[in-house]
């Protein structure tokens, strides 16, 4: 049975049974279409921080209650009472919620329905692996009110599907349905209707069944050899390797390998 914690009014974590190692970190805000409010940014900041200190978590995905969106962005209505004061004062909390996310130590999946906009698909980009219905709408609309992406959307999206093309998004403020959204490389997996946190959750159960200290040094590699020459890259890699190679999990993958059954990989 799933263990269930809330982070606020607006977000909910659901760790799993013993036999299962994939958790759900959940946006709870179906009123306001997950809008990012600076209660909500703070309590998911919160969350990520549980998960991160999780070593039982070997994947997790990030998903929506709201039926029409998986995240709209940043709470508009809220920003339009700030002072400039306040305003400077939430960035602090934005900033901390985007990072929170992109280092998590494991897998993240986002599991995509509806509207993905703004900040809500800055939260997706900072997924591994964007899974996507045929309801999503996904785009960096921030320039049509008078801002810019600031969860990492400017850096995010260019390491996605280039330069000119994360440029022309970004600059038209273009909403992109899910199969074009597929096409550019904007979405990974597209599921059938409705589907989209089974496909993911599935997904997540297949890469949980591997070896969870191989996961966690995988992605440290690839995020952190992002944008660094190869030699650097090769040297982020080795580093990894190390992490790895000298670990209970990799003398248990080669003798179940030998043994020809299937791992039980090392309590963390």
């Amino acid at each position: 049975m799933r263990t269930e914690r809330r982070f606020g009014a607006h977000v909910l974590l659901r760790t799993p049974e013993p036999s299962s190692s994939v958790a759900e970190l959940v946006l709870d805000r179906p009123t306001a279409m997950n809008a990012i409010s600076t209660d909500m940014a703070r309590a998911l900041a919160d969350a990520c921080a549980f998960l991160a200190a999780t070593r039982t978590i070997s994947v997790a995905v990030l998903t929506s209650t709201s039926e029409r969106a998986f995240c709209v962005g940043a709470d508009l209505k809220e920003r339009n009472s700030f002072t400039d004061a306040e305003l400077a004062r939430q960035r602090r909390y934005m900033k901390a919620l985007y990072l929170a996310v992109l280092e998590l130590p494991m897998p993240l999946l986002a599991a995509v329905h509806g509207f993905a906009l703004g900040g809500g698909y800055e939260l997706a980009l900072a997924c591994d692996v964007i899974v996507a219905d045929p309801t999503a709408v996904v785009g960096l609309p921030e320039v049509s009110v008078g801002g810019i992406p600031g969860g990492g959307g400017t850096q995010r999206l260019p390491r996605r599907v280039g330069a000119a093309r994360a440029a022309h998004l970004i600059y038209t403020a273009r909403r992109v349905p899910a199969q074009e959204a597929l096409r550019l490389g904007l979405v990974d997996v597209l599921t059938d209707q409705g589907e989209d946190g089974t496909a993911a959750l599935a997904l997540a159960a297949r890469m949980a069944a591997h070896s969870p200290v191989g996961l966690r040094a995988a992605k440290q590699a690839l995020r952190q050899g992002e944008g660094v020459n190869l030699r650097t890259g090769l040297d982020v890699e080795d580093a990894a390797w190390h992490a790895v190679a000298f670990s209970g999990d990799r003398a248990e993958g080669v003798a179940a390998f030998n043994e020809r059954r299937a791992p039980r990989w090392p309590a963390a």
